[in-house]
């Protein structure tokens, strides 16, 4: 059983930090790219962050020097670290998994992310 399970969410004034986990299970860990993405009330779900199975992270641009994402293949983990969060940076966080062959792409269950005023 395949299981992507976030957390580190929480509630956060603007301009403090967060760091996001996630734990995954059941898939050959070293073979997927893992990202992060994030979906605020009424819009639609975003990517944020990757890294490849060769470690190396992307991202987005309008995300770089707060967001920075990392893993550890020896834990099976994934992880962002989220920097001088402002409250436009509210939203439901999702742990991803993709592998493209063959094509197969996991999801967590969300972890909320409040970032007040």
């Amino acid at each position: 059983q395949v299981q992507l399970v976030e957390s580190g969410g929480g509630e956060v004034e603007s301009g403090g930090s967060l760091t996001l986990s996630c734990a995954v299970s059941g898939i050959r860990f070293s073979s997927f790219t893992m990202g992060w993405f994030r979906q605020a009330p009424g819009k639609q779900r975003e990517q944020v962050a990757t890294i490849s199975v060769r470690g190396e992270p992307s991202t987005v641009d309008s995300l770089k020097g707060r967001f920075t994402i990392s893993r550890d293949t020896g834990q099976n983990t994934v992880s962002l670290q989220m920097d001088a969060l402002k409250p436009e940076d509210t939203a439901v966080y999702y742990c991803n998994a993709k592998h493209s062959s063959p094509n197969s792409e996991y999801w967590g269950q969300g972890t909320q992310v409040t970032v007040s005023a």
